[in-house]
């Protein structure tokens, strides 16, 4: 390969270049062919009638003869290389059956003899002869070359219209690149940072490209080392917090003790969360998964709820559905979000209602409280975000609940969703099928 034509393949601007230059050429080139053509039609286009047929009009009129001899008429006309049309008060006849031209619209132009005379069409001279009941009428065949011009001109559109549309095609498929690349880029923004956008390109664009890879492949590797990172600081915290456990034993009953417990304990559940999120964070986590009726099992969930003071209500399903979960993970789920319920609801009733349809389980946990805004709706699920930023303990804990139960429905092969209103409260629907997903085979 050439080096011109290496820098022109792995230069998308050459190719653009190169690509609208010959566009460019090729419809002037078209315009240039469709004028020359135009050109010397109409320099064929003979005005003036020879003398030849002035002076022997009345000879061809008595070779044809009145009546007229058609059969005559048609080889006279081929042998002259003219049209003859003849007509009368019950008859109109012409030499050539695609010749359409209106010759009452032919203004007279100079006599020729008492019979004899030419008229002009469209700059054109045309004989006519009056004989009798018969009129005849003798013009070259050129008479027609202005529709064959636009003939020429049509062709002529439809080919820039042609390469017109290749340009598009080709401008098109130069540019797919850049619809893989936004694909790519709303794949890694929704959290897919192991999606590759894969191209053979080796442009500008194919350069982007690579980029655009190297950037998730960085990405993926500073959260990696961030999730690694937090789950190992985890895992040594549990020693220290079961010392502390163990060394708060032996203090006496006080206040001080009791807060102490209670923020050693809060510790402990965010390290239990954080390493429960880390398992099923991994692809290869296994739900330890059985078979359950499942509206027995929710019912048994929320039993400790019922007492709640803003009011409690349970709708279930057929008792004899069954379900395959993990009973563990799933009670988690539940219990995470009727405490987010409670801890939210205003002390206003709070409703878990239980459906099945096309093999799939759906439960729904409604408060009537606080509601949350519009704009935190597509963030709850992300951990340690909270709406509240203060992060008070009573108006919320870590940010990891939610987090939480999203893992776990989407690891049984559901999803989990969000719906509230400022001041009208919130409704969360989480849809697990009858059966999780085979889990995928180790590396």
């Amino acid at each position: 390969m050439t080096p011109l034509l290496y820098r022109v393949r792995n230069s998308l601007f050459l190719r653009l270049l190169f690509l609208f230059g010959a566009t460019i050429i090729l419809i002037f080139a078209i315009i240039w062919v469709s004028l020359r053509q135009l050109s010397q039609m109409n320099s064929n286009q003979i005005v003036a009638i020879p003398d030849f047929f002035v002076r022997n009009v009345d000879s061809i009129i008595d070779e044809i003869g009145i009546p007229p001899n058609l059969e005559r008429a048609v080889l006279l006309a081929q042998e002259l290389d003219w049209t003859i049309s003849i007509r009368n008060p019950v008859m109109f006849w012409r030499s050539d059956d695609d010749f359409r031209l209106d010759l009452e619209q032919a203004e007279f132009s100079r006599s020729l003899s008492n019979d004899a005379q030419i008229r002009t069409l469209n700059s054109e001279d045309i004989i006519v002869v009056t004989r009798g009941d018969y009129e005849y009428f003798l013009h070259q065949r050129y008479l027609e070359s202005a529709q064959d011009s636009y003939v020429v001109l049509y062709i002529g559109l439809a080919l820039a219209t042609m390469v017109l549309f290749l340009n598009y095609l080709a401008v098109n498929r130069l540019l797919d690149p850049i619809r893989l690349l936004k694909k790519g880029a709303e794949r890694i923004q929704a959290g897919d940072l192991s999606y590759r956008v894969i191209t053979d390109r080796h442009d500008e664009l194919g350069e982007l490209t690579d980029s655009v890879n190297h950037m998730a492949d960085s990405l993926q590797s500073m959260l990696e080392a961030k999730r690694q990172l937090l789950l190992a600081i985890s895992h040594e915290l549990r020693t220290p917090i079961t010392r502390a456990k163990l060394q708060l034993e032996f203090m006496d009953d006080s206040k001080e003790k009791q807060n102490l417990n209670d923020d050693i304990n809060e510790i402990d559940l965010l390290i239990s969360d954080l390493l429960e999120a880390e398992r099923l964070n991994n692809k290869h986590s296994v739900l330890v998964a059985e078979l359950v009726h499942f509206s027995d099992f929710v019912d048994s969930v929320v039993e400790p709820y019922r007492g709640y003071e803003g009011g409690f209500e349970f709708d279930g399903l057929d008792p004899d559905e069954i379900m395959e979960i993990d009973k563990l993970r799933v009670r988690l789920l539940l219990t995470n979000l009727l405490n987010n319920a409670m801890r939210h609801g205003e002390n206003k009733p709070i409703a878990v209602s239980l459906g099945f349809a096309d093999d799939q389980a759906s439960i729904e946990v409604i408060d009537n409280g606080e509601g949350i805004d519009p704009q935190h709706l597509d963030k709850l699920t992300e951990p340690f975000y909270r709406a509240d930023s203060a992060r008070q303990r009573n108006t919320g804990g870590f940010g990891l609940g939610l987090y939480l139960c999203k893992l776990i429905a989407q690891a049984h092969g559901g999803d989990l969703v969000i719906s509230s209103r400022r001041s009208e409260g919130t409704r969360i629907r989480v849809t697990l099928p009858r059966h999780p997903p085979l889990p995928p085979e180790a590396d």
